[in-house]
């Protein structure tokens, strides 16, 4: 079984009641910062239109292995974007290929004036 696939046990802080949770690669986990807080600057949907972005092909299992969720997770960020028009989902075979609609506005207030494709760009770029 893949190491990203093996689940640590945790217990509930009110009731006792162990629960799983999705570990991550050595790989993927990210590295803590000064003050040993593990938080990211953009959110899993960024993460999973980025990687969409890199391979439009890519597996959503692969992509859950990535971003460090659960692939049901992946499923439920595909379905958000969708709805929210920000990605089309083609059926080729067994396999779908994701496009993203790049002119599409970011969603809250403050960065409306930013495209999907522009925050895509700057993440992307090859140096």
């Amino acid at each position: 079984m893949p190491k990203s696939s093996i689940n640590k046990p945790t217990k509930h802080a009110t009731k006792g009641v162990q629960r799983r949770q999705p570990t991550q690669s050595v790989n993927q986990q990210q590295a803590p910062s000064e003050n040993g807080s593990r938080w990211t600057f953009l959110t899993n949907h960024s993460h999973v239109l980025i990687l969409l972005t890199q391979d439009p092909s890519m597996v959503l299992r692969a992509v859950a292995a990535r971003v460090g969720i659960t692939e049901r997770a992946v499923q439920k960020i595909i379905a958000d974007l969708e709805e929210g028009g920000f990605i089309e989902r083609e059926k080729i075979g067994r396999k779908n290929r994701y496009r993203i609609l790049r002119n599409r506005p970011l969603r809250h207030s403050i960065e409306q004036h930013r495209t999907i494709g522009a925050l895509l760009s700057l993440i992307c770029a090859e140096d």
